[in-house]
């Protein structure tokens, strides 16, 4: 019988990355003020972070296309009030906080 050991790894690596994304892009929603116009689970100014990755979770590129709009704004996909463009945001952390919102439920 071979060792489960490497399949036990494994799963905590992979639950630890899932850990260390959610808190790295937790501090990015206070920093970059994300939270000012979104909130988890209630629409605020933005939509809710659920209703974002509800929305996407089908579409194949959906990392891509919401770290674009992260850092680039859009007009008119979630209502009449426009989100601005972040340059504050780097693209590493846009595609941290795009990675994130796709894991809320």
């Amino acid at each position: 019988m071979k060792s489960a050991l490497p399949l036990v790894i494994a799963a905590a690596m992979s639950l630890s990355g899932t850990a260390a994304l959610a808190a790295d892009a937790q501090q990015l929603l206070k920093d970059k003020a994300c939270l000012s116009c979104h909130t988890l689970d209630k629409k605020l100014i933005g939509p809710a972070y659920k209703d974002v990755a509800a929305k996407y979770k089908a579409r194949k590129d959906a990392e891509a296309y919401l770290t674009k709009k992260i850092r680039e704004g859009s007009t008119g996909v979630w209502g009449a009030i426009p989100m601005p463009p972040n340059a504050a945001v780097s693209a590493d952390e846009a595609k941290t906080l795009a990675k994130y919102v796709l894991t809320v439920k």
